[in-house]
């Protein structure tokens, strides 16, 4: 089966092709120079981006692939969560072409394709505890299959991936903010500045990351100004440390608390899966449980299409698919959208 997949959730406008034998094509347009003045992503200027950017990534994509538009199955999209206005513009162009080729359709949720991607290069070990961790979600989930999971913790208020990038840009670092933080933090003393660690009371899998942002941001404003590079680099370190120790006791606990389940593997996704320290952690953590772990390829931790062919031709098969009054939407946790029929 030739899927074509489309991701459009936020700032990347993505387009993939995969069959039976893995990806055959996975091109990202990306709108960082767009966004990196205003320090975040602008949700008009995304949506627009990707109506610009839609057609001529595809074409690329099928070119490289060596496929031609009739040669496809079916076609598969996000349809959330993500910024509405651009997770429309690319389920939109799905369903267009899925109605015009008289293919199926299938919508992905965002975070199944993270999840998913640990599954393209090498087949899961399942049972696994999975730690998704990006600009917009920190959670872990139990997979019990492909198709079936459970959330087991989530953050109550900022997502990991936006407290790098919040940070950054308070350091005066830029956008994106994670590559920016780690980058500065390799010089860095991570011991010179405590910065909090948020609900590490026994038995707590949930995650917060406000507080951390605040204690951040009120330490850079005792400091003098300008900056100094050496502060700069010691802040962020504190940051990345405090983020990624975090992140590891979290999903130490969650599987511990799934031990009953007869887990077989560990894995991340998301882009901040792309962080060199919390690789190396989940590397040692995977070692001392006895888990499989396989670092993520880094093409596949930030927001992709290849991610969403690969999740969507599962649910082809698993589920068939979807109606094209398949509405889009802005949040949903995974497993209301895995329940469906």
């Amino acid at each position: 089966m030739r899927v074509l997949g489309i991701e459009s959730s936020c700032d990347e406008t993505s387009v993939a092709c995969a069959d039976a034998e893995g990806i055959r094509s996975n091109l990202v347009s990306s709108q960082v120079d767009l966004h990196a003045p205003f320090g975040g992503v602008v949700p008009e200027i995304a949506s627009r981006a990707h109506l610009t950017n839609a057609i001529p990534v595809l074409d690329a994509a099928l070119a490289e692939a060596g496929w031609e538009l009739k040669e496809i199955d079916a076609v598969a999209a996000t349809a959330g969560p993500g910024l509405i206005g651009a997770v429309l513009a690319g389920l939109c162009c799905a369903k267009a072409l899925a109605w015009s080729l008289d293919r199926p359709f299938v919508g992905v949720h965002h975070i199944e394709g993270h999840i998913l991607a640990n599954d393209i290069e090498e087949p899961m070990h399942l049972p696994a505890v999975v730690l998704v961790v990006s600009g917009g979600h920190t959670e872990t989930l139990l997979v019990e299959e492909v198709g079936t999971y459970y959330r087991l913790g989530c953050t109550r208020d900022d997502a990991a991936g936006e407290t790098f990038d919040k940070s950054a840009q308070l350091l005066g670092l830029g956008y994106p903010g994670g590559p920016q933080i780690q980058r500065v933090a390799k010089g860095g003393d991570p011991l010179r500045f405590p910065l909090p660690r948020a609900l590490m009371a026994a038995g707590d899998l949930d995650f917060s990351f406000s507080g951390l942002k605040t204690a951040v941001r009120l330490t850079a404003e005792k400091l003098p100004r300008p900056l100094l590079e050496a502060d700069v680099a010691d802040l962020a370190a504190a940051l990345e440390e405090a983020v990624v120790e975090v992140l590891l006791r979290k999903t130490e606990r969650a599987i511990e608390a799934m031990r009953e389940r007869r887990l077989r593997g560990l894995y991340l996704a998301g882009g901040v899966a792309a962080n060199a320290s919390l690789r190396r952690g989940f590397l040692d953590l995977a070692a001392r449980t006895g888990l499989h772990f396989r670092p993520p390829s880094l093409a596949y931790c930030t927001d992709n299409a290849a991610m969403i062919a690969w999740a969507g031709r599962h649910r082809l098969l698993l589920r068939g698919g979807d109606p094209l009054d398949l509405r889009a939407f802005a949040r949903a946790p995974l497993e209301s959208w895995t329940a469906r029929p």
